[in-house]
Parts: structure tokens; C-alpha cells; sequence
């Protein structure tokens, strides 16, 4: 039989397998290459794991199904660096075990989000999303300013993370359950001395609000300022004819 486009079109067996190996000699061109590159492989400078805190709290943004109408991903065009911020580099990564790049806009990208808030902006806009942006359709998550977050399995998770690649000490994961308790209290003193409700030192909200403090802030950058609405010129209003004169001696004898 002779191997042609009609040939293969018609014969499905012959189509699979063609089209198997295709994709398969396209796709390792792409990826392998990708692990011997170390901008891909290794962390940028100043990057580091997530604290045990932070750990938890992006548990329960995995949880809640974040992901799933933010990304984390700032693409380099001009239109996205202006709104969200530096664009993201494939190092920043290194210790996202999975990352969470997402695939949907719903809301906006998160991976700069970190001190352009404070810490009482995220709870309210947890609890409420619509009293910090308005016309949200963001679905409302008060039982994170109930429930508490879970320190368990805090040591397990972190030995897990080392295996891959994660430089946690032996420590760190010794003292993880006291450093969430401390960096907790920072972020509800913080809170509560913006007017903001107290008692969420063990809640899933402080968790949630220390991820978000940290995405993005591995590196320096400067964020951009918020550009001002471009006014339009006020028109120009036509002049008014000049008007005529009447000469002095005119008016002086109109006026006797």
C-alpha cells in the first residue's frame, strides 16, 4: 500500500499512529530543552519557600477553587505589566508544587497582588467582596473569618515539599506550628489596628491573607503608577464680534 494523504486519511490505524508520533516528536522539542535551561530550573534570586502560614493558607486557596477565575501569571505585554505589574519569571515558580498559573480571567491576575493591599482589604473582601470592589460577582467566603486553619499536618506537608526540591530545614519543620502562631498574631495586630474585626489569629483568613501578602514579592520591582483618565479639552467657544464704537463726540451730542 502507498503511504499517501488519501491513503492515511482512510486508513485509521495507520492515521492514529502518524498522529501519535507527531505529537510526540513535536511535544519533547518543546519540554525537554525547558530542563536544561536554568532560568526554568532555577529559583530567581531572593526567592524563598513558603513559610508554614503561608503554606496553609494557600491550601485553602486551593481549596476554595482560586484558581479557577484568577491566574497567577503576568504575561510580558505592555497591557498586562501597566495593570498587574512586573511580568512573571519562570523562577519565581521553582518552589510551586503545583503552580497555579490558572487558565481564566474572571477576576483579575494575582501574582503581583502581594502589599498592594492591606491586610483588612482581604478580609473584608473575602467576607464581602463587593463592599472593596463593587459590581463584584465574586462569590462571598465568610466561613474563612470562622474556621480555623489546620497545623496537623503542617510538618508532614513541609518534609513532603523537601523531597521535592524545597529547601525546608529540619528546624523549620520543628517550629512551624510557633512560627504560624507568630506571624498570625503580626497579621491580626495589623488588622485589628485598621478598625478590623479581631479574633482571626487561628483563623483560615489570616492563612489566606498571608499567601496573598506573599505572591509576588520575590523580587523587586516597582509597581506601576495608576494612570490618571485623559480629560478631554474644554472647546473652544467662538468669539464674539467686536462691537462698533461710537465715537465721544457722538455720544456727547446724543446725550444733550
Amino acid at each position: 500500500m502507498k503511504l499517501n494523504q488519501e491513503a492515511i486519511e482512510k486508513n485509521v490505524g495507520w492515521l492514529i499512529v502518524l498522529v501519535i508520533l507527531v505529537v510526540s516528536v513535536g511535544g519533547l522539542v518543546e519540554i525537554v530543552p525547558l530542563y536544561f535551561q536554568k532560568s526554568t530550573t532555577q529559583p530567581v534570586a531572593g526567592l524563598k519557600p513558603y513559610t508554614p502560614l503561608q503554606l496553609a493558607g494557600r491550601d485553602v486557596y486551593i481549596r476554595e477553587g482560586c484558581y479557577n477565575c484568577h491566574s497567577q501569571m503576568v504575561r510580558p505585554f505592555r497591557f498586562e505589566t501597566e495593570r498587574y505589574g512586573e511580568y512573571s519569571k519562570a523562577g519565581e515558580y521553582v518552589y510551586d508544587h503545583p503552580f497555579q498559573w490558572g487558565s481564566k480571567r474572571t477576576g483579575p491576575d494575582l501574582h503581583r497582588v502581594g502589599g498592594k493591599y492591606p491586610s483588612l482589604w482581604h478580609v473584608r473582601h473575602m467576607r464581602q467582596p463587593d463592599s472593596t470592589t463593587p459590581g463584584s460577582v465574586m462569590p462571598r467566603y465568610p466561613h474563612l473569618l470562622s474556621d480555623r486553619y489546620d497545623t496537623s499536618l503542617i510538618g508532614s506537608k513541609m518534609r513532603a515539599l523537601r523531597t521535592v526540591g524545597v529547601p525546608y530545614g529540619d528546624g523549620e519543620i520543628e517550629t512551624a506550628v510557633g512560627d504560624m502562631e507568630r506571624q498570625a498574631k503580626a497579621i491580626t495586630v495589623e488588622v485589628e489596628s485598621q478598625q478590623g474585626p479581631r479574633g482571626l489569629a487561628d483563623k483560615e483568613i489570616t492563612a489566606l491573607t498571608a499567601y496573598l501578602q506573599r505572591l509576588g514579592t520575590d523580587i523587586r520591582w516597582k509597581r506601576p503608577e495608576p494612570q490618571v483618565p485623559a480629560v478631554a479639552p474644554a472647546p473652544i467657544q467662538a468669539e464674539a464680534p467686536p462691537q462698533a464704537t461710537v465715537p465721544a463726540v457722538a455720544a456727547a451730542a446724543v446725550v444733550k
